[in-house]
């Protein structure tokens, strides 16, 4: 099968050419301009087999899965015994030495293992919880096996401490959680987590970037069912406003759930501050104030005036309906 490409580093020595071909059924490397033949004899790096699904291409393959950080072992120990129904296929007379061997198998794993084990399940757990990426949750793994090296997580819950590098790292990856979203999820104190971010943050130098209004439109959207016109409505409004006076120093939570309203009910959504309130968790007074900075800000006070008034008026008639 040929193959047309630049290979760094190889040229053909007559013409100059960089255009390459490579031969993988012969294992030659030609020359597409001159058809000199470079390298000849190669050794075939592909897979020896065929496989017409992918059920199939699992059975055949000889590899294991790639390593992952979100194993305490990467991914390539053995476990003896995960369940007693393999016990069934052991006879009874090898079931004592099969319950040493299972023993022994702990004994052997290191405190610092079992924490790590302990500490990637838990961690699995938040991320599950509040839908955190696949690389965000590695790079906390990694983090917390730094922080576990160093001896930070003695005295200190491992919920905490996997809490505590969630709320810092979601912030540098762009995909913030709130403190109080955490500590609902993994059941730590408000203050017993701030206390330990604020310590494992100076310990592991980590640089803890102020979260952005913008960043917590997904998250916020998500909650709140919005269509994703609305959602690229709210970052279209934010990215007009960064620069302005009237918000500046404003809470970016408050800002993102007020930015979120205003770009719902410019698309048509009906949806209720009061709804959004109790969905991000900030006051219905706070969405208010923030909804009048930001229009005054953009000047569209009238059209969003307009339109509270159009949606005010059509659940009020659906109330009346219902009621009769």
């Amino acid at each position: 099968m040929l193959k047309k490409g630049k290979k760094s580093g190889l040229s053909c020595p007559e013409c100059g050419s960089n255009e390459i071909l490579s031969d993988s059924s012969k294992g030659e490397n030609i020359c597409s301009k001159c058809g000199l033949i470079l390298n000849d004899g190669m050794i075939d790096t592909q897979q020896d087999w065929r496989a017409f699904d992918s059920e199939e291409l699992e059975k055949t393959a000889r590899t294991g899965a790639p390593l992952t950080r979100m194993r305490h072992d990467k991914g390539i120990g053995t476990e003896i015994g995960k369940s007693k129904a393999e016990l069934f296929k052991v006879s009874a007379g090898k079931r004592g030495q099969y319950f040493r061997i299972k023993n022994w198998q702990k004994r052997l794993v290191s405190s610092k293992d079992r924490n790590y084990g302990y500490a990637l399940s838990e961690l699995e757990r938040i991320s599950s919880a509040l839908s955190l990426p696949s690389n965000l949750q590695e790079e906390i793994g990694a983090m917390y096996e730094k922080a576990l090296e160093e001896g930070l997580v003695k005295g200190r819950s491992i919920e905490a401490v996997i809490g505590s590098l969630v709320y810092a790292l979601s912030r540098e990856y762009k995909s913030p959680r709130l403190m109080s979203e955490i500590c609902e999820v993994s059941g730590v104190d408000k203050r017993d987590l701030g206390r330990t971010y604020r310590y494992v943050a100076r310990k592991l130098n980590l640089r803890v970037i102020p979260a952005k209004a913008i960043d917590y439109v997904p998250r916020c959207a998500t909650l709140l069912k919005l269509s994703d016109k609305s959602q690229v409505r709210a970052k279209q409004y934010l990215t007009q406003i960064k620069s302005e006076e009237e918000v500046s120093g404003k809470g970016p939570i408050g800002l993102a759930a007020a930015t979120l309203y205003i770009a719902a009910i410019m698309n048509g959504e009906e949806i209720s501050q009061r709804k959004i309130a109790e969905a991000i968790g900030v006051t219905e007074v706070t969405i208010r104030n923030r909804c009048k900075d930001i229009a005054k800000s953009l000047g569209i006070e009238d059209s969003v005036d307009k339109k509270m008034k159009e949606i005010e008026a059509l659940q009020k008639n659906r109330l009346d309906e219902e009621s009769l």
